[in-house]
């Protein structure tokens, strides 16, 4: 029990009741004087106001409820006014508010973020698509940040409906091909089947008809330009079966400006190599057998250096790249057996403008990883299991697990496996697999939170694993039942080498401290010794897991030479850079690679699946370099990863070019950049004048107002009202259907958003029978309230005081009766 003062300033009166004290004790030396003393020091603690909190939960009959409802376009495929019986329902047994949203635009990010941190709990009626003002998932952290829970209700289909959408570059090069893709959505998972058409510049290109029976069916289709300018590509479903209520999202346009091939220069002695005939493919490539100087490679967007000793650079030279790259230029440096730590690389002046040194990476494999979630009822019912589950995908998506192998185990009144086993990190479909399995676990319905079964299954998991082993518990502490168990297999498992970890999230769950208030969390980790990987953590906060590091591989000599047995297949290890989003490496592998260790603030994007780096970014200056540590596809006959230069493989070559090259437009004469948008909402536009001229620019004819943002730059916005394709002063710009219409159906990626903010997903008829009742639970809230201890120090004062007083007059009693007796004595003598 933590006691504190209210008035702490009062002890000082302690100071002369001692002395005086002292001072009366010399001069009487009785026990009166100490009695008195103790009473008086009583008496100025209780002037100090001592106090302890207790800590009451306090629960509310009627909950203020601000139910949103959704009545914007995109809804017309729900029955109409969906929500509204459950308003009336609500509004007769609490105080409940009602928010409509109507129109073209979804602001549901907005309402939910206005309502939030009032003492509200909000109820969402709607599909869950918010496609206007603050973002949707932002805004429902910001509910659970400020303690607000919210409820979204799905009403049921009624009909069906399909969109469609074409993904890809507006700004593409002449002559190549280019992939772009057309998304078909429909808002049922039933079967469809429709014709689907698409034009490029007005002409029928290709047609088919489809059959789909997922939400969603992505159709890549590939196109190219042969002409400079304007161009277009739209795509149109017609004779749709299995419903469709509206046709304004059945047709799709996409503007598509086509410029010159950009300039880059390759300095290589294989000229013939798969390597030089991609690049060939694709760019205007000027081909020397050595650095052409700084004069040459000033049209260039891209230097790339294939297979290079460092000694066939000068010091000057090397200076001339340095400049070239800090000012904006590309830089790609391909491996080979004379490159990099082959090539002399380490410590050089060229090694400064790289994102790695030429030497051995780390050993960063071999880590078995559990994750042990509570899932008990306590969870929701305290409502820690929106921060058990977001601090568990949290886990899953660190960098540093993705060479590991991961395996997670839920536990409530038993333990399951939820995984299925270790699943390897380094697949991003693997971990997006393990992250939405955490998202979805729902707690059982027993009310025991048995650990010791979870840590027995883990147990059993690791037993057979070698490496580095780590388990992490993430609960609410309320163990008690299963704290001896727990200790025990806890135990086994440290002198098996795991290391084990315990996120504690702070609650009101009785069952996670004995009577004295000691956390059973706390104690099962200073147990086994391990309290300092004990994290006791608010709701809402994040753990912060510090993990081993892993044993480091054996040394490695700088000149050793390179191993052309074997084979090492790739893992894409940044899925979602723009490099490696449209690569697909499934079955691709290479025999050999440069050793390299990534720097600091560098990015891996592929690497082998023992975690050698084979593709390192970052940006130097203005401009961006791209280290491809294995060789060209030839490597002098040894071919080390000729795979990556053949069919859909070759994208990761051509990724990376376009990524160094950024802008691939010449920075000549008047440039315009103007996305393509949606009816109703505004498109910046940009022009940049690099020569000399008034800048003038027309939208279908009509003068544009510019404005002067900076230099050479001027910038507008422009809104057409008309569904197509429009021309600005030779440039097309795209107006498609109202961004409202593009998503149908219900939006399932916010749910785990709902379920961290405490909150439930609901049907209409769930939702009337059951929300009000959760939301009166939800309704408790802690409070420590302070009570005051005075009474009880003037009572012990005062029952001290009455003791010396009582005791004194028995004394003095006795003693007069003892005299009486004496004198009595004396007299009958």
């Amino acid at each position: 029990m933590n006691i504190a003062l209210e008035s702490p300033e009062m002890l000082l009166l302690i100071i002369p009741v001692i002395i005086a004290g002292f001072y009366l004790l010399r001069k009487t030396k009785t026990k009166l004087v100490e009695w008195r003393v103790l009473v008086s020091l009583l008496l100025i603690l209780a002037l100090a106001s001592p106090y302890t909190t207790v800590t009451r939960t306090v629960s509310e009959e009627d909950p203020s409820i601000v139910l949103v409802q959704d009545q914007t376009a995109s809804m017309g495929i729900f029955p109409e006014g969906a929500g509204t019986d459950l308003y009336e329902s609500l509004t007769a047994k609490t105080p409940t508010a009602l928010v409509q949203l109507t129109g073209e635009k979804t602001t549901l990010g907005d309402a939910v973020t206005q309502y939030s941190g009032l003492g509200n709990q909000i109820v969402l009626v709607t599909d869950g698509n918010s496609n206007s003002g603050k973002d949707l998932t932002e805004a429902l952290e910001f509910a659970k940040d400020t303690n607000t829970t919210v409820y979204l209700v799905q009403p049921e289909l009624e009909t069906n409906d399909l969109s469609v959408e074409i993904l890809g570059d507006k700004k593409v090069v002449v002559d190549n091909q280019n992939e772009f893709e057309i998304v078909v959505r429909q808002a049922s998972e039933q079967s469809v089947s429709y014709f689907l058409e698409v034009f490029v510049d007005g002409k029928i290109s290709q047609s088919r008809q489809f059959t789909q029976d997922t939400r969603n069916n992505t159709i890549p289709i590939n196109q190219a330009f042969t002409t400079l300018g304007a161009h277009n590509i739209s795509v149109k479903i017609s004779d749709i079966s299995g419903g469709d209520l509206k046709e304004i999202n059945n047709e799709f346009f996409k503007s598509i400006y086509v410029i010159p091939k950009p300039e880059i220069t390759l300095v290589t002695n294989e000229t013939g190599s798969p390597l030089a005939k991609v690049l060939s493919n694709l760019y205007e490539v000027s081909v020397a057998n050595g650095y052409p100087g700084a004069g040459n490679i000033t049209d260039s967007k891209v230097l790339v250096l294939d297979n290079q000793y460092i000694n066939s650079f000068s010091d000057a030279e090397i200076k001339e790249i340095k400049n070239y790259v800090s000012n904006g230029g590309g830089l790609i440096v391909v491996g080979g057996d004379r490159a990099y730590n082959y090539g002399n690389y380490l410590n050089s002046s060229l090694e400064e403008v790289l994102p790695v040194i030429s030497k051995p990476s780390e050993f960063r494999g071999g880590r078995n990883l559990i994750l042990l979630l509570d899932v008990s009822p306590s969870t929701v019912a305290h409502k820690t299991q929106g921060d058990i589950l977001s601090n568990a995908v949290r886990i899953l998506e660190e960098d540093n697990l993705k060479d590991a192998n991961v395996a997670v185990i839920a536990f409530g009144n038993a333990a399951y496996d939820v995984s299925g086993g270790f699943v390897f990190m380094g697949l991003p479909h693997n971990v997006a697999i393990l992250k939405e399995k955490v998202s979805k676990l729902t707690p059982t319905n027993e009310t025991q939170t048995s650990l010791d079964q979870g840590l027995g299954i883990a147990k059993q998991m690791l037993e057979s694993e070698d490496g580095e082993l780590d388990a992490i518990v993430i609960s609410d502490g309320g163990i008690e039942e299963s704290y001896g168990q727990s200790v025990q297999i806890a135990q086994e498992l440290k002198d098996m080498g795991v290391n084990l970890y315990f996120i504690h999230i702070r609650s009101s769950a009785p069952s996670q401290a004995d009577r004295t208030r000691n956390y059973y969390a706390e104690m099962l980790m200073q147990e086994i010794g391990l309290e300092g990987n004990y994290q006791h953590i608010e709701m809402g906060e994040r753990a912060n897991i510090v993990f081993e590091e892993p044993a480091e591989a054996p040394d490695e000599t700088e000149e050793e030479e390179p191993e052309y047995n074997g084979t090492y297949p790739l893992l894409e290890y940044s899925p979602d850079h723009f490099i490696t989003r449209s690569v697909n490496l499934t079955n691709a592998s290479i025999t050999g690679y440069n050793q390299v260790t990534p720097k600091a603030g560098a990015e891996r994007l592929v690497i082998t699946i023992t975690g050698q780096p084979v593709l390192t970014t970052w940006r130097f200056g203005l401009g961006r370099v791209a280290a491809f540590t294995t060789d060209n596809g030839e490597g002098g006959g040894v071919r080390w990863s000729s795979v990556l230069y053949n069919g859909s493989n070759s994208k990761l070559i051509s990724g990376t070019a376009n990524w160094a090259i950024g802008n691939p437009q010449a920075e000549v004469g008047a440039v315009v950049d103007a996305p393509d948008t949606w009816l109703g909402t505004p498109s910046d536009l940009t022009l940049i004048m690099y020569d000399e001229g008034i800048p003038q620019l027309k939208l279908n004819g009509a003068q544009l107002d510019l404005a002067l943002t900076g230099r050479n730059t001027y910038e507008t916005s422009v809104n057409p009202v008309n569904i197509g394709i429009h021309d600005i002063s030779g440039y097309p710009l795209a107006v498609n259907y109202a961004l409202e219409y593009l998503e149908v159906g219900h939006n399932k990626d916010i749910e785990s958003y709902i379920v961290a903010t405490g909150g439930k997903i609901y049907t209409e008829k769930e939702a009337r029978a059951s929300l009000l009742k959760d939301a009166r639970q939800n309704s408790q809230k802690e409070s420590n309230e302070p009570v005051s201890l005075k009474m009880h120090v003037l009572l012990a004062a005062l029952i001290l005081y009455l003791s010396e007083v009582i005791a004194r007059r028995i004394k003095e009693m006795r003693r007069l009766t003892q005299a009486q007796g004496e004198a009595g004595e004396e007299k009958a003598a």
